[in-house]
């Protein structure tokens, strides 16, 4: 079969990729849309049956970091766009390991868009997030605000953003880069607020609450994030940073109440009774808020509300809970111990 676009995605058996995998697959049947993903364990193959047998789509197993597999991919593909998910994303574990943030998330980006740039793709998106910002207590970050990122995860993120830019500054490569909001949805792994809470309250256990400090998160729903991409993808100007978010935001501790409820039918007067404060990590930012009027001039606004998403979520979460098969929420860092430098839990 000849198709007219080849798209490759990275980390397209995680979340958020194998959302968009999946929806490129079924919009575009004349399009090759290959996923590369090194199976990590945040990926999960389950999220691609709906496409596994479907002709437009490849699954290539391999690592970002592998320049030998990355060349031979773009040399034997003739692929003309790329979206970079593939990334290290959990913060709590980038105070642990932050060389492996930096394998992953920089040196990975080093060699896919050398292989893109010489390749001559036509268009490179760069998923980023909005805590390269650091953080605002009340203006809202545009995308001319400077990075500030204050952890390793972020730090990393902001390296491979400024390693991107760079090609388009030097050599007009045309790329585009992302910023988003906390996404949430079905077949988030379980190391998310959101899922972890859903989790923890299904096997009756508690929220943990991370220190006392007032932290509070923007939540974007997965199929608006996903329709930002699509945006992006028809319309985006390359050369630019996009913001990607919603003005709903909610206290986590809030979160966790409004979760006790939906999964427990817990009385209000008995929340607090579901929730366990534990030690904060080192460094916490309060609150993203990003300015998204950018992206909304292309026509994108988030069309599913906090209401309904998080509904959403949970429903799917109550009727799958083997979709993480022989997963020990214990493994999972809840915390860094600054005092001992360690964290509960062997990592995953």
């Amino acid at each position: 079969m000849d198709f007219v676009q080849t798209v490759l995605v990275t980390g397209g058996a995680g979340f958020i990729g194998s959302h968009f995998v999946c929806s490129l697959v079924d919009r575009h049947p004349n399009w090759h849309i290959i996923n590369l993903d090194n199976l990590d364990y945040c990926s999960n193959l389950k999220s691609l049956e709906a496409v596994e047998d479907r002709a437009n789509y490849t699954f290539i197993r391999g690592d970002i970091c592998n320049p030998r597999l990355v060349n031979h991919i773009f040399t034997t593909e003739n692929i003309n766009i790329v979206f970079h998910f593939a990334a290290q994303t959990h913060v709590e574990t980038s105070f642990i390991w932050p060389s492996r943030y930096h394998l992953a998330n920089v040196e990975g980006t080093r060699v896919l868009i050398k292989a893109a740039y010489q390749a001559r793709v036509q268009k490179f998106v760069y998923i980023s997030t909005d805590e390269v910002y650091g953080e605002s207590l009340d203006k809202k970050f545009d995308e001319t605000s400077p990075r500030r990122p204050n952890n390793p995860y972020s730090v990393s993120k902001a390296a491979a953003e400024c390693l991107v830019f760079s090609y388009w500054e030097k050599h007009m490569f045309p790329v585009i880069i992302t910023r988003s909001n906390n996404v949430y949805g079905p077949r988030q792994y379980l190391e998310k607020v959101i899922p972890k809470f859903v989790s923890l309250l299904q096997l009756n256990k508690k929220c943990t609450i991370q220190g006392t400090s007032p932290q509070s998160r923007h939540f974007l729903f997965v199929d608006d994030a996903i329709e930002a991409f699509h945006t992006i993808l028809v319309k985006g100007v390359v050369g630019e940073i996009y913001n990607i978010g919603t003005d709903f935001e909610i206290p986590i501790i809030e979160l966790a109440r409004e979760l006790i409820t939906l999964v427990r039918r817990t009385p209000r007067s008995e929340l607090d009774d579901w929730l366990e404060f534990v030690p904060d990590r080192p460094a916490v930012d309060l609150r993203y808020p990003v300015n998204c009027e950018k992206l909304q001039r292309l026509g994108w606004k988030p069309a599913v509300s906090w209401t309904e998403g998080i509904r959403r979520t949970v429903k799917w979460y109550k009727a799958n809970p083997d979709f993480w098969p022989n997963i020990n929420l214990e493994d999972i860092p809840i915390n860094y111990d600054p005092k001992t430098s360690k964290h509960r839990g062997p990592v995953p």
